[in-house]
């Protein structure tokens, strides 16, 4: 038997604020089955359009559907209540290869 990872897909406070105004998300259909780098929909903004891309494979098991009719809780809350899709990870050897937290905040004050 071996174990499942399941992760969640969204954007940072960092992308939020970049963005702006969230105006429509576009979501990825459940059971989509993706590889890591994968597009799986999109955000656009009052500013810009930005695809929505999977950090890794495995298959779309739950969307965020409030997003489809109230888009800008992403600007309230991306890391909370304004993620994107829950994907059941095809390799949990992937998930090696991301971020931590504090990397990533270091990674955002750099740029």
């Amino acid at each position: 038997m071996r174990d499942i990872a399941a992760g969640t897909i969204g954007i940072t406070n960092y992308a939020a604020s970049a963005l702006g105004d969230v105006v429509y998300v576009e979501l990825p259909a459940l059971d989509l089955e993706v590889s890591a780098g994968d597009s799986i929909g999109a955000v656009e903004s009052v500013k810009s359009a930005s695809d929505i891309m999977t950090p890794v494979g495995g298959k779309v098991i739950a969307t965020n559907e409030k997003l489809e009719e109230k888009p800008g809780t992403i600007n309230k809350g991306p890391e909370d209540e304004g993620w994107i899709a829950k994907i059941e990870v095809g390799d949990a050897k992937e998930l090696d290869g991301l971020m931590g937290l504090e990397e990533y905040q270091k990674h955002t004050e750099e740029t």
